[in-house]
């Protein structure tokens, strides 16, 4: 598996990015860019090649969801694997996700091996 993909992480809280950052650290992921929410995100896809957005549920100005849609309507990042984060695992969340055209989705916390396992099977599904 490609290890030197970029990945976007998208949080609003700095320890959350950063405690994200880390576990892709472990799992060999060391090209990481971040963004404290889904509008600085979208700003962030629009000028540079991003192969993986990792994205919180819960923020202010862009909820996950909202950029998970917002980049789902646009041609020329539609493509882009999405790994949801959230802190609650309700029911309608994860329909509204995988609605919205979600690659998979994981619950906080979680631990490295979780997260390399998310993202793995994102991308062999894509690949």
């Amino acid at each position: 598996m490609e290890k030197d993909i970029k990945i976007l992480v998208v949080d609003d809280f700095a320890t959350m990015r950063k405690v994200i950052k880390n576990l892709l650290k472990q799992a060999r992921f060391e090209n990481v860019v971040e963004a404290e929410d889904g509008v600085a995100a979208l700003r962030i896809l629009k000028s540079q090649k991003i192969d993986l957005i990792i994205s919180d549920w819960n923020m202010p100005n862009m909820t996950g969801l909202d950029l998970l849609k917002a980049v789902r309507a646009d041609s020329d990042i539609a493509q882009t694997p999405f790994l949801m984060v959230t802190a609650e695992a309700l029911q309608e969340n994860v329909i509204a996700a995988v609605k919205a055209g979600v690659n998979n989705y994981i619950v906080k916390p979680f631990t490295a091996e979780t997260l390399n396992e998310k993202i793995t099977r994102i991308l062999e599904k894509i690949g």
